[in-house]
């Protein structure tokens, strides 16, 4: 997998690359200390994966994402807290805060390096074949999974696709998260960012930001957070 960092602080890009270094096959392209450089460099070469600064002059790292044509995977990596949200609005792969541990590190890329073998398989053998009345069909290497409702966690939309996690597994197929949400039991799920919809049966926690869903951070998008509490919040709260 080949990258780039783009971040305006010296000594940010400068550990970054030393990260990168510690990652087989994950290779650097190169380092820059603003996004129209990026935009520049991308402009004649290929890259997988962009890891970003958020808070840069001139052009920020949301607004470049949102510039971008053709996306690489996108890791956000920044001070700023407060910018999470609006980078998952983005199919961020990940959201890193400044200072970061190298494992926490490497679990982004991890991940990064899974989406990026998932979406290389392309459709033609992953696909929904039907949604029956409490589960759905995937089909996935020549074979038919069986996927009830109940055992989905939430659907990730990443690019052109929709990825349905459950707890063993990742099923990726070549469809938009609005048709596969369409399909599937609103009682149930509901779309909670531009990226996500989630299975209510498995919320574990929520704040403003935030419904975690076992060890994942699924972030809670500014316009849909009025139907989140309406839905799933309102009257069923234990008051003192």
């Amino acid at each position: 997998m080949t990258c780039i960092i783009v971040d305006d602080e010296p000594l940010a890009r400068a550990g970054m690359a030393l990260n990168v270094e510690k990652i087989p096959n994950l290779v650097l392209l190169g380092a820059f200390n603003n996004a129209m450089a990026a935009q520049n460099f991308l402009a004649d070469h290929s890259v997988d994966l962009i890891l970003l600064d958020i808070n840069m002059p001139e052009l920020s790292g949301l607004d470049f994402a949102k510039s971008l044509l053709s996306k690489p995977l996108i890791i956000f990596i920044t001070a700023y807290s407060e910018f999470a949200v609006d980078s998952y609005e983005l199919d961020a792969v990940d959201y890193l805060l400044k200072p970061l541990s190298f494992e926490r590190f490497e679990k982004a890329i991890q991940k990064a390096t899974q989406y990026q073998k998932m979406l290389q398989q392309g459709p033609a053998d992953n696909f929904i074949e039907s949604i029956e009345s409490d589960f759905i069909f995937v089909r996935s290497d020549k074979r038919f999974y069986k996927i009830y409702f109940k055992d989905i966690l939430f659907i990730k939309g990443l690019k052109d696709y929709v990825i349905v996690h459950t707890a063993d597994k990742k099923l990726i197929t070549a469809m938009n998260i609005r048709t596969i949400g369409n399909q599937l039991p609103a009682a149930m799920f509901m779309r909670v960012s531009k990226s996500y919809l989630i299975n209510a049966l498995h919320i574990a926690s929520f704040d403003t930001d935030f419904v975690y869903i076992g060890q994942e951070e699924i972030p809670l998008g500014t316009s849909y957070r009025e139907e989140f509490w309406a839905q799933y919040v309102q009257g069923k709260v234990v008051k003192r």
